[in-house]
């Protein structure tokens, strides 16, 4: 019955999209009027033009024989669908001035609309961004390039626009725009106080070097007998910000304009830390902290405004398989994270919010990459980031990432290695379509760390301090072999500007055996560790399949954005376990060696199939170019079936959720954005008593304040008020049964800012107020904080990189990191002291080749990352140094 509910679905919903998407294919898009303020700004053509500019409200430009008349874009002339990428800009003086030149990966022309406010001139570039050839974002800033001249400046405006100003000091600038077919878009300036341009072309500047942003100087006077100018220009990433964030609303959508909190953790950020761990990137957000396992464990568990999250997205896809093996960053290209819940675009989740992990996608220009780093506790990382295309028409491309890493750790008798491949090919079908096809393989290989009990570590204890060093398991046999194997497709294709379809599919398996020894209790002389023996076999099979189509249109004066879809999943796990009995330790005079005795006991084998069916829509409705409102809507049919193998013991259990969410923005001034938010999540876990025949949900208020401080700097300050509802908790009539009647809320105020303040220095900080509490329940007493969530928790991390002189190239980075008192667990029977770290970082950079240094822990403290219960104590890393070289090229 739900597969043929499903077929009719499918079957409705792709009817209406090809409805939808013929209608919208046939209509015709109109031209924008563009309004000149003033008569000074002269955009003029050239006879290396290959195609035509729109010409400025009623502004004429002088017309000489070697130009032509402006037009209209002819059918040939409107640019691809595709965002055009802008590989590098380079500056080159010239008799006149200076030419300021856009380079593109394989000379896309790119189309411009221009207007001038006051003294600057002003071009946007829509369908373009400016990206690196390894894929970050950058700016370019030339400050006084010539008399007349304060600054210039090419920026990305938003996720598809690239906005150039030319800002003159007394007046309007000259300048002239040209298309090149081997350097791509030009723009010649001029100051004010200069001649009239001449008629003939100035000369064909040298072909620029795709990479990073430059400047030249000249050499050798100009034929006219002008003076050199000596050009002071820099060329800097865009700091720590990044415009936009798909996750938020799977639209490139400013994150100004999202009625929500959501911030991103750029490459540059991961690689300037050495973060190659994902909660060791997401600590940069406020509001995140680590969960109850260890930090060095496999597992990247994490809480959220104080809730557990329940699911990792690749690519916009929830892999649970993240979970248990972590990532590489040789992978990845961001880590975006929504605070709140994101039910609506991607179904079963937490209310706290949801992290998105971006890889990095095939490039069409040769990108090598290559990194090697040794480190504290015998700690050594090798690393391959290779791309470019194919055949020669560019039209296939691929990108492979590889790493291995190996490192010991402080803990005695550890271990661990990791291995990562991912190879992924993109191919260009046409200018409209898009398939790409991705894999993975990673395999986590090492012992679990158990921790220590907090007698003896948080807490007094007779016999004295037990050492940080101490490891409570068994050498010879805890060990755990986790490995995962990905694959999947993504699909786009765009109808026109305005419509596009968009499909993907991610395959996940997961195997994971492992033998563990773990801590059980304390005895009563508080010394002596009573441990569990622990084998186990676990297949994890996850599917997960999401097709979506976009679109935009009007009503009248109202703009529309729309996303709607449909989402299947289906997360197929086979587990079996059993544990026996093994001799305690004596924590302050360990003897190792034991083995596990007796019969097995209390054996589990579970099969168990989670199935879900989402239908979901949402509007971002312009109704004015200040306020913005966002309408969402997400059903769902999430179905467990829970059999126990060898017996007829088994449950089978179906649900329907809806989830809204609402949001506005409203942008007082440009640059300021206040907005409100409500939304509900939901999460059905897997079946384990009757009491959890109605999944959990969350319900989420937030308001908050937006402010871009500059085209690189950009700030948030959000209030919320999350609750959780239908937990699970002990019946008071029959403790062996639960039933749903808990409840945790979680209320604060967070607050971040990241980018670049100043050319070369960036930063990303924040600070989160986190009051949370048990609400209702029977087991824990009402008004019991949450376990590992710090009220009041600060990170700082900054850097800055010397642009000029001798040193260029040269940088320093400085991390403050502070967590409060902290709950051991959920009876609050002790405290997690608070800590304050430093990290420290020294790097080098000059043409592609970057060689650093890292410290954590700089004052190598004693401080404890988390807890799992009172006998799982967890402390954090000592003073531990990275050195670390890459080329890039």
């Amino acid at each position: 019955m739900l597969l043929k509910q499903i077929l009719k679905i499918l079957l409705v919903t792709s009817s209406i999209w090809f409805c939808v998407a013929r209608s919208a294919t046939a209509q015709k898009v109109s031209s924008q009027q563009i309004q000149n303020e003033s008569a000074f700004a002269k955009v003029l053509l050239n006879s290396r033009t290959i195609r035509e500019i729109p010409r400025l409200g009623e502004v004429k430009p002088t017309i000489t024989s070697a130009q032509r008349r402006v037009q209209a874009p002819t059918p040939e002339t409107v640019p691809t669908p595709e965002v055009v990428q802008v590989t590098g800009v380079k500056a080159n003086p010239t008799s006149k001035g200076v030419e300021i030149i856009l380079q593109t990966s394989i000379g896309q022309q790119l189309q411009v609309v221009n207007r001038s406010a006051g003294n600057s001139f002003i071009t946007d570039i829509p369908n373009a961004q400016l990206r690196l050839p390894s894929g970050e974002a950058f700016t370019f800033r030339s400050d006084k390039p010539l008399k007349g001249v304060g600054e210039i400046t090419v920026i990305n405006l938003d996720a598809k626009t690239i906005r150039v100003t030319v800002t003159g000091e007394a007046g309007l600038p000259i300048v002239e725009l040209y298309d090149s077919p081997n350097e791509g878009l030009i723009f010649s300036v001029a100051s004010v106080a200069s001649s009239a341009p001449s008629q003939q072309p100035p000369q064909t500047p040298e072909k620029p070097q795709a990479g990073q942003p430059q400047s030249q100087q000249p050499s050798q006077p100009s034929a006219q007998g002008d003076e050199p100018i000596e050009l002071v220009v820099t060329g800097e990433q865009d700091g720590y910000n990044v415009p936009d964030a798909s996750t938020a609303t799977k639209t490139d959508t400013p994150l100004r304009d999202v009625p929500q909190s959501i911030q991103v953790i750029p490459s540059q950020v991961i690689q300037d830390q050495q973060a190659n761990r994902l909660v060791d990137a997401i600590k940069n957000v406020p509001g995140v902290v680590q969960g109850g396992v260890s930090p060095r464990t496999f597992s990247d568990i994490f809480l959220i405004r104080g809730f557990n999250v329940q699911d990792v997205l690749k690519d916009g896809l929830i892999d649970r398989t993240l979970f248990s093996v972590g990532y590489d960053p040789v992978t990845v290209d961001r880590v975006e994270v929504l605070k709140g819940p994101g039910s609506v675009l991607f179904g079963q989740g937490s209310l706290g919010g949801i992290v998105n992990v971006i890889t990095k996608q095939p490039l069409k220009q040769p990108y090598y990459f290559l990194e090697g780093s040794a480190g504290s506790f015998n700690s050594y990382r090798g690393a391959i980031d290779l791309s470019g295309p194919v055949n020669a028409d560019k039209t296939v491309l691929y990108r492979l990432g590889v790493a291995a890493r190996t490192t010991e750790s402080f803990v005695d008798f550890y271990q661990q290695q990791r291995y990562d491949v991912a190879p992924s090919l993109t191919w260009l079908l046409n200018d409209r379509a898009k398939l790409t096809l991705a894999a993975e393989y990673y395999d986590a290989q090492g012992p679990f760390d158990f921790g220590l009990p907090a007698e003896g570590t948080v807490l007094p204890n007779p016999n004295g301090k037990i050492p940080r060093n101490r490891y409570s398991s068994e050498p010879s046999i805890n060990n755990s072999d986790n490995r995962v194997y990905r694959a999947g497709y993504n699909f786009e294709y765009r109808f026109n500007d305005n419509w596009q379809v968009r499909s993907a599919l991610q395959t996940s398996f997961l195997v994971l055996d492992r033998t563990i020894v773990y801590n059980a209790s304390l005895a009563v002389d508080e010394r002596t560790l009573n441990r569990g023996y622990n084998k186990q076999n676990f297949n994890d099979d996850i599917y997960n399949f999401d097709t979506y189509v976009v679109g935009k249109f009007a009503t009248g004066s109202i703009k529309h954005q729309v996303v709607t879809g449909l989402n299947l999943s289906r997360e197929d796990t086979l587990t079996t376990n059993f544990n026996r009995a093994i001799a305690s330790i004596d924590l302050f005079n360990p003897q190792y060696g034991s083995q596990p005795t007796g019969p097995a006991t209390s054996p589990l084998n579970l099969r168990i199939k989670n199935d879900a069916l989402g239908l979901y829509v949402q509007d971002q409705i312009t109704l004015a170019d200040n306020l913005k409102v966002l309408l969402g809507g997400r059903f769902d049919i999430a179905s467990n079936d829970y059999r126990t193998l060898g017996t007829v013991r088994g449950d089978f259990q179906q649900n329907e959720a809806f989830s809204p969410r609402v949001g506005i923005v409203y942008q007082p001034i440009p640059p300021i954005s206040l907005y409100a938010s409500y939304g509900k999540s939901f999460l059905q876990a897997a079946v384990f008593s009757q009491a959890q025949a109605e999944p959990e949900r969350g319900t989420q208020y937030e308001v908050g304040i937006k402010a871009d401080l500059n085209s690189r700097l950009a700030a948030t300050l959000a209030f919320y008020d999350l609750t959780r509802t239908n937990l699970p908790t002990q019946d008071p009539n029959n403790p062996l049964l639960s039933i749903l009647v808990g409840e945790q809320r979680s209320r604060g105020i967070e607050f971040d800012i990241s980018g670049a303040i100043l050319p070369g220095w960036n930063v990303i900080a924040g600070y989160a107020y986190t009051d949370t509490k048990i609400t209702k329940d029977n087991t824990f007493t009402v008004g019991n904080q949450l376990n590992n969530v710090p009220k009041n928790a600060f990170n700082l991390w900054t850097t800055y990189e010397i642009q000029q002189g001798n040193y260029k190239g040269l940088g320093v980075g400085l991390g403050f990191y502070f967590a409060g008192d902290r709950q051991g667990d959920l009876a609050n029977t002790f405290q997690l002291p608070s800590y304050f770290r430093t990290d420290a970082a020294i790097f080098y950079k000059q043409d592609g080749l970057r060689v650093g240094l890292n410290f954590k822990n700089l004052f190598n403290i004693d401080y404890f990352e988390s807890a799992g219960s009172r006998n799982r104590v967890f402390y954090g890393d000592p003073f531990t140094l990275q050195g670390t070289i890459s080329w890039e090229f």
